[in-house]
């Protein structure tokens, strides 16, 4: 008998426990029999309603423009200040310092000084993104390079491989696992400093909508757009990320 996958076997468990959260959220919201708390089906409707209204759609549209270009950003130029900062001592030792008070400034204060600079809009947003997002970036990267293996570096040397073949055969397979964690990380924190500098100083995107939702107390409208940003993050994972991840490291498992 043949016996099921192991992807099948994550995937079923994985849909079961979203099917549980639904149960429970649909069973403690009838107990409740709140405004304050709308069942799973009503905000089903809800979320139909705003799609057919056009906000949500809108919405959402803006909200993964901005993140995605914050994102894109931060990844390259962290990834480039983090090889500088691992490669070069003297880089390390000299803005270092810089890297650790970008990672502990307060994200609320940075947008805020962003937006007094610029004015409210799009690229002001997404400057204090990629501000708040590019130091852990540089922290994960710096690490990734401080760990590499000497050994291959004297293959290297004793093939003399080019900068080039260097760099993409031996550098790159190493800083893979890292890089991966910098955006899964990193997706995970744009998507929260998006929709908060959103609500703080935008006329658009997730943020402000919800903002607006808020001064009305509309429960359903607020889990409406949860629930759609939830499934979008989780869709983002399992149908990019985690494919991604499993094809790129696939050379750790096969060599195990």
């Amino acid at each position: 008998m043949r016996q099921p996958s192991r992807a099948g076997t994550e995937a079923w468990l994985g849909g079961l426990s979203v099917l549980l959260l639904l149960a429970l959220w649909q069973v403690v919201a009838m107990a409740l029999n709140s405004r304050f708390l709308p069942t799973p089906v009503t905000v089903a409707g809800h979320i139909l309603f705003l799609t057919r209204d056009g906000h949500l759609i809108a919405d959402f549209g803006v909200t993964l423009v901005r993140a995605a270009c914050g994102f894109v950003i931060a990844m390259c130029l962290g990834t480039a200040c983090g090889i500088a900062l691992g490669r070069s001592r003297l880089a390390d030792r000299l803005f270092l310092n810089w890297v650790v008070v970008g990672m502990n400034l307060p994200a609320i204060v940075i947008a805020i000084l962003c937006y007094i600079w610029l004015g409210l809009n799009d690229t002001a947003l997404i400057l204090a993104v990629v501000l708040n997002k590019t130091p852990i970036v540089i922290t994960n990267i710096r690490q990734g390079v401080l760990s590499f293996d000497p050994a291959f570096d004297e293959f290297a040397a004793a093939y003399r491989l080019s900068r080039r073949d260097r760099f993409w055969h031996i550098q790159v397979p190493q800083l893979v696992p890292y890089l991966l964690t910098a955006a899964r990380t990193g997706l995970s924190l744009v998507w929260k400093i998006v929709l908060v500098f959103e609500v703080i100083g935008s006329d658009s995107g997730v943020g402000f909508r919800v903002s607006l939702f808020f001064q009305f107390f509309d429960l359903k409208g607020i889990l409406a757009y949860t629930t759609v940003f939830v499934c979008i993050v989780m869709a983002m994972e399992h149908l990019a990320i985690g494919p991604l991840e499993r094809r790129l490291l696939a050379w750790r498992t096969d060599r195990a």
